[in-house]
């Protein structure tokens, strides 16, 4: 099995048939996956960067906003023609591309994102279930743990299912924020005034990049690209460029909802406490307790807070599906969804902890803030690889993105990295000169040196590399040669037994593809306490057992006039059967679909997606 064929969010591949429908039908088969992206653009980290930007500055950064939904809504597109044209998400493109070690620190700042993301949402909710009902901060941090479990069933009921979760919680959000705006009645013209770009100073240019940040969010790339593949299409030209207007349609219609939503807390933010002379109003708490006050209403804080607690639990589901990417795409590793959603919530949590109980609850907008700005610094990243593979004929073929929207889309990304990198001078520059740690100093310039290192990296890699002869995602292979295509002969075929009914299987697929002078190497894996402890100086019952019955398949294969000898493996099973494999010199190996049981196999998915991992040679399995 090609494991780098191993499609996006496998469960959900092609699950929803876009042929054989009326016009309408086929429209709203395609509308569903910018939706999912379009709660990254309206999650509670906005609402901080929003409220700080409205409450500080009037309307004078709504123009921010619109600019970062273009910039969506162009980068959205891009990441579902990749999907569409290519049936590749970000990070399975990325891997196909960067070397090695590129691609382990791109992972990396992915998950940073996530967890940024994450971190975002758990603060969100924590501060609406205060809000609603008094419950103190650091325990609704602890509650959000359990929202783990709502991605396990809406997963139950199909990616359709989950697409009308999403866009209930969506619909929640803006109904709320639609009648809170009605109440504040905004001035009209002062608004249209906001539409003209200015940065006031340097604080307002920090509050923008956190905007942007938290609108252009780089996991909803991955997110993207993946998503869009769940809907089947025709293969054909016809078929992909009809997906590729419908989606574009679905990813319009979706991101200016989400920038109506944004624009509204903004708006409503500058006329509630910016014209109330209330600019040191950054905090959701303060706003939520404000409302009331200034607007005269007891409905106004409570649909602030529904909305708020809607959102987070929305950008919830889409945060893991987008984590589950990113780690199957970079490093081919599937857990289990729960486990994922588990340790990613965890991740978040820990550092919400931390700051509420060191430096109190009045930190946690400026955390907040600090997270859309840190998803900021990740975008480049994204972006980057990202143009250049919609932009290359050879792998995208006659849907390869036209020269102006190439030219568009570098300056786009050369805006985001010179804000980021001009952002990140001033901090350093400011802590450097207040700080007399040298130590803390180097890491801060290191870390600056680097970060533009990989930049330059990411940016000219693929354009002196070979990876155009190497890929395989190429729309139309030309003059294709399939030459004789001999039967490989098999030396010495191994096979990786489980002791269970299931190795009948194995060892007769095993000989079918073997011949009179192939010699046949059983392995199995001893999986004792004490095997694992001891290794091959085990000698417990289990090890006994386990060569006594290796001893007695050999027995009933050499009666048969078959060659073969046995092998018993020790500790862990994957890495155990590719070194006894690599150093037999095996050159096909046949194992079973499902190795372990229980925990281990919530842990560390199937035996086999790991053992193909360590081995070069051709692997079947028998499901």
């Amino acid at each position: 099995m090609d494991y780098n064929r191993a499609t996006s969010l496998s469960e959900v591949h092609q699950s929803i048939d876009t042929s054989n429908k009326s016009k309408w039908k086929k429209l709203f088969a395609f509308f569903g996956p910018a939706y999912l992206v379009s709660v990254g653009y309206m999650d509670p980290g906005n609402w901080a960067t929003d409220l700080a930007g409205g409450s500080q500055y009037g309307y004078k950064l709504i123009w921010v906003l619109l600019m970062s939904n273009l910039m969506a809504l162009l980068l959205q597109s891009l990441s579902a023609r990749l999907g569409i044209v290519r049936g590749r998400d970000l990070a399975q493109a990325n891997r196909e591309t960067y070397p090695r070690s590129v691609n382990f620190i791109l992972y990396l700042l992915a998950e940073v994102a996530i967890a940024a993301t994450d971190l975002a949402e758990v603060l969100g909710m924590a501060i609406g279930l205060q809000l609603l009902t008094g419950l103190p901060l650091i325990w609704g941090v602890s509650l959000t743990v359990l929202d783990t479990f709502l991605l396990l069933v809406l997963q139950r009921y199909g990616i359709r299912k989950m697409e009308a979760f999403i866009v209930a919680l969506v619909a929640i959000v803006g109904i709320s924020f639609l009648v809170q705006l009605v109440m504040a009645k905004p001035d009209i013209r002062e608004v249209a005034q906001g539409f003209i770009p200015s940065i006031p100073d340097n604080t307002a240019l920090y509050i923008a990049i956190g905007i942007i940040g938290a609108t252009v969010m780089p996991h909803n790339l991955y997110l993207h690209s993946a998503l869009v593949q769940t809907r089947k299409i025709k293969r054909d030209d016809a078929g992909i460029k009809q997906a590729l207007k419908l989606n574009f349609i679905d990813s319009t219609i979706a991101l200016n909802l989400a920038f109506l939503v944004n624009a509204a807390i903004l708006i409503l933010a500058a006329a509630v406490f910016f014209k109330t002379g209330r600019t040191d109003i950054a905090e959701i708490q303060d706003a939520h307790r404000l409302l009331e006050q200034l607007l005269s209403s007891k409905l106004a804080p409570i649909l602030f807070a529904v909305a708020l607690i809607a959102a987070g639990q929305s950008s919830t589901v889409t945060g893991t599906l987008a984590g589950q990417i990113i780690m199957e795409g970079y490093l081919h590793l599937r857990i289990n969804p729960w486990l994922r959603r588990l340790l990613t919530r965890l991740l978040a949590i820990v550092p919400a902890f931390l700051v509420i109980l060191i430096a109190g609850e009045n930190q946690v907008g400026a955390l907040l803030v600090f997270s859309q700005v840190l998803l900021s610094m990740q975008l480049g990243f994204a972006i980057i690889p990202l143009i250049h593979f919609v932009s290359d004929k050879h792998t995208m073929g006659k849907f390869a993105i036209k020269p102006g929207t190439k030219v568009l889309s570098w300056a786009i990304t050369a805006l985001l990295v010179y804000l980021n990198m001009r952002m990140v001078y001033a901090e350093a520059i400011g802590y450097i000169s207040g700080n007399g740690n040298v130590f803390i100093d180097g890491i801060i310039i290191l870390a600056s040196l680097g970060f533009v290192v990989l930049l330059i990296v990411t940016v000219v890699y693929p354009l002196i590399s070979r990876y155009r002869q190497e890929t395989t995602g190429g729309i139309h292979t030309p003059q294709v040669s399939l030459g004789e295509l001999e039967k490989p002969e098999y030396k010495c075929i191994a096979m990786a037994l489980e002791f269970s009914k299931k190795d009948e299987q194995i060892i007769s697929n095993a000989i079918a593809h073997g011949n009179e002078h192939t010699e046949y190497l059983l392995i199995h894996i001893v999986e004792s306490a004490s095997a694992k402890y001891f290794g091959t100086e085990s000698d417990d019952f289990e090890t006994r057992k386990d060569q006594e019955q290796l001893d007695t398949y050999l027995a009933l294969l050499n009666s048969r006039g078959i060659k073969a000898r046995g092998m018993l493996g020790f500790r862990h099973r994957a890495k155990e059967i590719a070194r006894i494999v690599n150093h037999e010199k095996a050159d096909f190996l046949v194992l079973g679909g499902h190795g372990h049981k229980g925990i281990k196999d919530w842990i560390y998915g199937e035996t086999a997606n790991q053992v193909r991992h360590f081995v070069k040679i051709p692997v079947l399995v028998v499901q």
